[in-house]
């Protein structure tokens, strides 16, 4: 994957280097060269749709403002259309071909990262639109908006309010900008190569093979796919927000320990905030949200989180997984009083830690099953697969060696284990407030460089490169 590379740090040493060699007010040309260069030197196709999409955007926002009435929504809708319309057909297409004239599907040229900017581009319209923001008037600087490298495969989705004046006001260099755009990056490829990558081996062992496996086995990769995919997309996000720091730009947190959570509301509060936010400003909201009584907020709830399944793919699972979450937060609101009584009942406590335990294993399992429908091939497949962790009985592959068969030994294993619980304590240390980053930064020049060496070292040694894996692309690079 271009982003745990050597090249690709090559690269962006290159483009540090012309950026701070470069006047302050002309510091953003060579993000923009940077964004050209890594589209050029990494991915060879689909550049000319991300090119024309931009242009699209960047004339509609200049007309949206001086126009009024129905001709200012025409052309904010015909904007909008035209920015959707590529995603639409490298992404759904096919699948509304198969299921309704069963033809076979077109191979389309994909442009790298298109359904982050398409919605990246859709919410800087609108924004437009409302009046929020001023249309960029300079399409060199709209485009560096639009592509900027660190994020543009995977995310965060930025805001245009968030992002373009640190893309165009140039950065001074600052030791400590480097100093923590490091640490981040260390994270991030330990956060890759020393979870997500392990977890990958025995979900995909499981999850391509299955019926082979069930019963525990289904538990266990299940429990790891939660795992593995948390870590992967904090990987890439985390490294996107390192070398963006490289260069003075602070990239927006895009998780807030979302299995912390107590509740599947509380959840979508901390899991993907970018796309969480954007749901709701973008679709929820303008439906009407709140605001329209009862019955008609649970739908827009439906239709928010339908729209969500359709993101990320296209297939019935990830409608039926979208609709799970719907209906697992309006099955939450109506079984709440419920559910308080028999904690009552049981003398737990409102405050207790107990309860909060509680409810965080109950919302992990429900996401969890949600998972296995997201991961599986096909639909019919993961409720088989859900239905196998109950019906079949086999906890003994614990304790037989049996589980060592799934591609792991059990030093990989234990490292993988250690690795987790250092993310559970790291992720715990920030819900109390404290940024273990911060602590870091805080030592002595000696305490800190011995982290750090020991941080490279041990992911070098034990991490997915240390064991002759090959490292696997980020998940969300798929979506």
């Amino acid at each position: 994957m271009t982003y745990i590379t050597l090249n690709y740090y090559l690269f962006v040493l290159a483009v540090l280097i012309a950026y701070y060699i470069l006047p302050l007010k002309i510091r953003w040309a060579a993000l923009l060269a940077g964004n050209i260069g890594f589209y050029l030197l990494f991915y060879t196709s689909g550049w000319w749709v991300l090119g024309i999409t931009i242009a699209i955007s960047f004339i509609g926002g200049i007309m949206i403002p001086s126009l009024e009435g129905k001709a200012k929504k025409t052309v904010l809708f015909l904007s909008i259309l035209a920015t959707l319309i590529p995603w639409f057909l490298v992404k759904n297409l096919n699948f509304l071909l198969e299921i309704t004239v069963k033809r076979d599907p077109i191979n389309w040229i994909v442009p790298l990262g298109i359904s982050f900017y398409t919605l990246q581009l859709v919410s800087y319209l609108a924004d437009v639109y409302k009046g929020k923001i001023l249309p960029e008037r300079n399409i060199a600087k709209f485009a560096l908006f639009a592509s900027f490298f660190p994020q543009l495969i995977q995310g965060p989705i930025p805001r245009y309010g968030q992002l373009q004046n640190q893309l165009i006001t140039g950065h001074r260099f600052d030791e400590n900008n480097i100093v923590k755009g490091f640490c981040y990056v260390i994270w991030g490829f330990f956060l890759k190569l020393m979870i997500a990558d392990k977890a990958g081996v025995i979900v995909d062992a499981v999850f391509e093979n299955y019926p082979a496996y069930s019963g525990i086995y289904i538990w266990a990769a299940s429990f790891l796919y939660s795992i593995q995919l948390y870590a992967d997309f904090l990987a890439c996000t985390t490294l996107a927000q390192g070398v963006a720091k490289l260069f003075g730009i602070d990239i927006a947190d895009n998780f807030a320990r979302p299995y912390f959570a107590v509740s599947i509301k509380d959840f979508w509060r901390r899991w993907h905030l970018s796309l969480s936010s954007w749901l709701r400003d973008y679709v929820y909201i303008p439906l009407g949200g709140n605001r329209k009584g009862t019955f008609r907020k649970y739908l827009f709830l439906v239709i928010t989180f339908l729209v969500s399944g359709i993101w990320h793919g296209a297939g019935y699972k990830y409608l039926v997984w979208g609709g799970m979450h719907a209906f697992y937060q309006i099955a939450g609101d109506f079984t709440y009083r419920f559910r308080e009584r028999i904690y009552k009942a049981f003398h737990v406590s409102e405050k207790s830690g107990k309860k909060r335990l509680l409810k965080q294993a109950g919302t992990f399992l429900l996401v969890n099953w949600a998972w296995i429908i997201f991961r599986a091939d096909t639909l019919w497949l993961g409720t088989r697969m859900i239905k196998h962790m109950f019906t079949e009985c086999n906890p003994w592959v614990l304790f037989n060696d049996q589980i060592f068969n799934l591609g792991l030994g059990w030093k990989e294993i234990a490292v993988l284990m250690l690795s987790v619980l250092l993310l559970r304590r790291v992720g715990k240390a920030h819900e109390e407030g404290r940024s273990v980053s911060n602590m870091i930064m805080s030592q002595r020049l000696v305490i800190r460089w011995g982290i750090y060496m020991t941080a490279i070292i041990g992911i070098m040694v034990f991490g997915t490169y240390g064991y002759g894996f090959n490292a696997q692309d980020f998940i969300y690079g798929g979506f």
